[in-house]
């Protein structure tokens, strides 16, 4: 059924609703009718994604009475948001909060103070497997996602076994791997280090709901991520107090600017200015000291939270960098400037997990768009 302006609806075969609904939401008719919500169901699981803002619902079908306000756009009731609509963070973070409430309501025991790191370092994995499928640290695009979706079970019965499966991988040197006896389906994934996936490899138990909304959240175009903000979007998913307001506390980037801009930026680009551009060797050797300036810049956060404020120094500091090389005729030169060089500290687990992500994320996009 397929009603224009509101709500395209599919009933499937059982155990076939994820493929149900991807087939509406690429489907033709859904995009010519300018549908709002896409809904599958096979009468015992119930599926349905809003188009507008990407959020999902998974349930059983029996359940689907206590999702009434998913719907409410439908009958002209809208949510007002404090961030643009359609933003990918708002997306991926409403997912990812879906996915957690779910795990926390099929693992108790992981909502306690003796598991809540686990959890907060299994999201942190997760997270870091959504990026680098679309952002090609892996070998090809979608591979977490689909490997998952391939290999577990559509109940979600032993989802945590082809994850830990995964992060054994991703744990495991190239050298080490003929003795570690990897599955087949995990040799493709590359050794992570950093200590990502060091450690207590365990995940949480998923259901079949859970097992969607994680497939849901890797569908999701990655490359699109704004570490700016990130830190604290994701940080919403794991905070009980911030959950009720997600993507509405966090410190903005231009609040964040009035703090750094007087602190040592307006002096790193007043300097940049006064070397010229480059067309000298004067000017040269001044931006050759003002580069190897930034290599010495240390930035240090004593409540760094997730990392907002270490990501947006970073980020603006190889904007500088980017400029000096521009004028030096060295566009191509790798970044002198070291991640060990920003540092935090944050009493809460998952922030400082995150923090430390933000920057990885943050340092690979600065490469990818050649600001180095």
């Amino acid at each position: 059924m397929l009603q224009r302006g509101n709500i395209h609806i599919t009933v499937c075969d059982e155990g076939h609703v994820p493929e149900a609904l991807a087939t509406l939401r690429h489907s033709p008719s859904t995009a010519s009718q300018k549908a709002k919500f896409i809904l599958a169901t096979d009468g015992k699981t119930f599926e349905a994604e809003n188009l507008v803002d990407g959020g999902t619902v998974a349930c059983p079908y029996s359940d689907f009475p206590d999702h009434f306000g998913f719907f409410l756009p439908l009958a002209g009731i809208t949510v007002v948001r404090q961030i643009a609509e359609n933003a990918f963070d708002i997306k991926a973070t409403g997912r990812l909060n879906r996915l957690y409430v779910e795990l926390l309501k099929h693992n108790p025991d992981w909502d306690t103070d003796a598991r809540r790191e686990d959890l907060n370092h299994f999201f942190a994995r997760i997270i870091f497997c959504f990026f680098a499928e679309d952002t090609q640290i892996f070998a090809d695009a979608g591979l977490f996602t689909d490997t998952v979706n391939r290999m577990s079970e559509r109940d979600g019965s032993n989802v945590h076994d082809v994850l830990a499966e995964l992060f054994r991988a991703m744990n495991t040197p190239h050298p080490d791997r003929p003795d570690a006896k990897l599955r087949s389906w995990a040799e493709p994934f590359p050794y992570v280090n950093g200590n990502l996936f060091s450690g207590n490899l365990e995940s949480p138990r998923f259901n079949r709901a859970a097992r969607s909304y994680l497939i849901h959240v890797g569908s999701l175009d990655w490359k699109k991520i704004n570490p700016d903000i990130f830190g604290s979007m994701i940080q919403a998913v794991a905070d009980d107090e911030e959950r009720g307001a997600l993507g509405m506390h966090y410190t903005s980037v231009p609040n964040i600017l009035k703090v750094l801009n007087p602190l040592f930026l307006d002096d790193l680009r007043q300097k940049l200015q006064e070397a010229g551009d480059g067309s000298t060797p004067a000017s040269k050797g001044q931006l050759k000291r003002l580069r190897d300036r930034l290599a010495r810049i240390r930035v240090f956060d004593p409540a760094c939270g997730s990392g907002n404020f270490l990501v947006i120094a970073y980020k603006e500091m190889r904007q500088i960098e980017a400029a000096i090389n521009e004028r030096r005729g060295e566009r191509d030169l790798p970044s002198v400037i070291p991640m060990t060089n920003f540092r935090g500290i944050e009493i809460r687990h998952f922030a400082a997990e995150i923090a430390r992500l933000a920057l990885i994320i943050a340092k690979f996009q600065c490469d990818a768009l050649h600001i180095s």
